[in-house]
């Protein structure tokens, strides 16, 4: 299938996401300037596309280097946008792309991450307002005094509920089958972090035969782990025993050495929390290393080896393809909604963190259910 071919399939199975753009397409943007931070993944382009072809100038970033496809980069550039990302790029290549894009004084930002309106709080210069997509840049962007406004819409129900619970878990298992070739069955899988994104692993992990554990530093998650018929252990106890472990925090360097010596042998490690950091793979490849198949990386630690998944990256979309078309049809519609929303009525918040009104989520929601009605 050619990328042409791909996208007009991805237009056929996201018919929410059209009707949303169409009404985006029917703005008049000229003048405004936006950022885009975001998964260069092919279900992004319609996102995208809609803002360029209502005549804003549109700048593209990643917010993760491992989720590029040269395609969706090529495809947009060709669209108008301007594009500083591809497949592969290093760190400090990616790092100079964010700078590049806050020079070009954007006047709103959409982002995954919070990279853009982090750097942004020091230096806004042209930033009226942004809109943030994870619980990882509203996590970072609490520890900084924006001067402008950022809307959150990670928390909206449907997006925390259907994207980061349910098809992030769904997504990361049917990968871990393609990629790792074994199943679940009687494995004792790790989860470490029980919010909506480890609530959705672990369930689905249970379903196809594993043995869930849960280490969690809240709570009140830890409480509800164990409602969910979860093992709940400090990390320490269950690192172990655990066949598989899973990151699902937003944090940085939440597995270091200290957490790897503890390893059983022949245990695989995956990450499907939004930072590429999550596991020190810095401190893993300081042992010997070898690439088994696509995806797997062997590590021969002093004790025995372990399997690290997608070089741990954000696995479902680093190893897989990311939430199935007709599913993130819900979520990349109300990216968009929020997005008219934020160029609508985002400079006339205060600064700081807000949360996206409901009502971006009901309109899309609505709308839904009308489309669904008319067959």
């Amino acid at each position: 299938m050619t990328f042409a071919e791909e996208l007009e399939y991805l237009r056929q199975q996201t018919p929410l996401t059209r009707a949303v753009a169409d009404r985006v397409c029917a703005r008049d943007l000229r003048g405004v300037r936006v950022a885009f931070a975001v998964h260069l993944d092919i279900k992004t382009v319609p996102v995208v596309e809609a803002v360029v072809r209502a005549g804003a100038e549109v700048f593209v970033v990643t917010c993760n280097p491992a989720t590029v496809r040269d395609e969706v980069c090529g495809y947009l550039q060709g669209c108008g946008a301007q594009v500083r990302a591809h497949a592969g790029m290093p760190e400090a290549a990616w790092r100079d792309s964010l700078a590049w894009a806050l020079e070009q004084r954007p006047h709103f930002l959409c982002e995954m991450g919070g990279e853009l309106a982090y750097r942004a709080a020091h230096d806004p210069r042209d930033v009226r307002a942004g809109m943030e997509a994870t619980g990882t840049g509203v996590q970072r962007l609490r520890a900084v005094d924006l001067p402008f406004p950022v809307l959150d819409w990670n928390a909206l129900p449907l997006k925390e509920g259907l994207h980061n619970r349910y098809m992030v878990g769904l997504v990361t298992w049917t990968t871990f089958l393609h990629v790792a070739r074994v199943t679940l069955y009687g494995k004792r899988v790790l989860v470490v972090g029980y919010g909506p994104v480890g609530q959705g692993v672990a369930e689905y992990a249970r379903l196809l035969g594993a043995i869930p554990l849960v280490a969690e530093l809240s709570p009140d998650r830890r409480l509800l782990a164990r409602h969910a018929g979860c093992e709940v252990l400090a990390l320490e106890d269950a690192l172990p025993t655990a066949h598989v472990v899973v990151t699902a925090t937003g944090r940085e360097r939440v597995l270091r050495d200290e957490h790897f010596a503890r390893l059983r042998d022949g245990a695989f490690l995956l990450n499907v929390g939004h930072s590429n950091r999550e596991l020190d793979t810095d401190a893993l490849r300081r042992y010997p290393t070898r690439t088994l198949r696509p995806h797997v990386e062997e590590v021969r630690l002093p004790h025995g080896r372990v399997y690290l998944l997608a070089g741990g990256a954000m696995f479902n979309l680093a190893a897989g393809p990311g939430d199935p078309y007709d599913a993130f049809d819900l979520t990349s519609a109300i990216l968009l909604a929020g997005l008219a929303h934020l160029l609508d009525s985002g400079p006339a918040y205060p600064p700081g963190l807000h949360p996206m009104p409901r009502e971006v989520e009901l309109e899309v929601a609505a709308l839904a259910t009308r489309l669904r009605a008319e067959g």
